[in-house]
């Protein structure tokens, strides 16, 4: 893991050099003053991502911190299309003809397509899906919300979690379910403004059920849960739960931890005569959620790519990156997550809240 993250950091600060180079040489006829804020300004943005995570649990001011999270992460997609824009004019010069204006293009072209992925992201799909679950129930239909990644911190504050609360609420769920990563980096944001009042707005009969993510761990596993006890939210780790409906949860602890309990051995504690629903943030080992004889599986993590083209990596890692498949009669849902984590931009996929209609026979 380090070695991706220093790969990946590499690869940004020599994108950022690589577009200063370009941005000089088109700035050259203005004046040096201009030029030395222009570079102020840029090194400012560039680096400010790196600034936030490196001082993510330091006690410092919130609105500075979330400034600085929302600049850095959003020039991270900045410089991924800028650098490709810079690209594509620097062949056409190089195998066609002389493009004077290349940077100016590349850097206009970069704005439309953020102002794009912004408004996207800000405004979720609802997928709704009628799923049979061929076993009986104590009821013959269930609502079910589920949702994943919301990543609360300095990225998605309180505002935004109100508005994804009243969309949540509006579907009138019997049951809410959140498959991990419902915090991002750090849980000072949260205690900071109280998102647990938000969160203990979420209204559903049968109960809120999460499971933790890999953001969990990586904002201290233990500091996460206790704010999650804060709220209504019932967290489950390597964890069976029977609903009075006679709907049965399986929640399993993030692959962080790797001790975490076999699927298997979760599996020997439920009544396979009734649904088997399962919450597991990273959608891996599908063939083993079969053999388990779960009915429904409901991950996250992937967040497909959330911006092209890393969308193309995500479907090549994982077996489901997004969406719906049925295998051997066992429902998987992959979401691509009602929030996301840093850049602010969703472009060429969507954040979404999920809900299944279930229907018992």
């Amino acid at each position: 893991m380090p070695i991706i993250f220093f790969l990946i950091i590499g690869l940004y600060l020599i994108g950022n050099f690589y577009i200063y180079f370009r941005g000089g040489q088109a700035l050259t006829n203005y004046p040096t003053g201009v030029k030395v804020l222009l570079s102020l300004l840029f090194w400012s943005g560039a680096l400010s991502l790196i600034f936030t995570f490196l001082v993510r649990r330091v006690n410092l001011s919130m609105k500075f911190l979330s400034f600085t999270h929302e600049v850095g992460s959003a020039w991270l997609v900045f410089t991924l299309y800028m650098v490709l824009f810079l690209i594509s004019f620097d062949l056409i010069r190089l195998f066609y003809r002389p493009f004077a204006y290349g940077f100016h293009l590349a850097f206009a072209f970069t704005l439309c397509l953020l102002s794009y992925g912004y408004y996207n992201y800000k405004n979720p799909k609802l997928q709704e899906y009628d799923l049979v679950i061929n076993k009986q129930a104590e009821v013959s239909t269930l609502r079910v919300v589920a949702v994943s990644d919301i990543h609360l911190g300095f990225g998605t504050g309180k505002a935004t979690l109100s508005k994804y609360i009243d969309k949540i609420n509006e579907q009138k769920p019997d049951l809410i379910l959140i498959s991990g990563d419902l915090i991002d980096n750090s849980v000072l944001p949260l205690k900071e403004e109280h998102m647990e009042e938000e969160l203990n707005k979420l209204s559903a009969p049968l109960g809120v059920f999460m499971v933790p993510g890999n953001h969990e761990y990586i904002s201290d596993i233990d500091e996460s849960l206790a704010f999650l006890k804060t709220t209504s939210i019932q967290v489950l780790r390597d964890s069976v739960v029977s609903l009075p409906n006679g709907v049965q949860l399986i929640g399993r602890d993030d692959r962080h931890n790797h001790r975490r309990k076999p699927l298997r051995d979760l599996a020997e504690q439920v009544d396979h005569s009734k649904p088997v629903l399962l919450l597991d943030h990273q959608p891996y080992d599908l063939d083993k959620t079969i053999k388990a004889g779960v009915d429904l599986q409901f991950s996250g993590h992937t967040h497909r790519g959330q911006i092209w083209p890393v969308s193309l990596l995500t479907d090549r890692l994982f077996d489901i990156s997004y969406g719906y498949d049925n295998r051997e009669g066992t429902h998987f849902y992959v979401s691509s997550g009602l929030s996301l984590w840093g850049p602010p931009f969703r472009i060429g996929t969507d954040s979404e809240l999920v809900v299944f209609n279930l229907n018992f026979k």
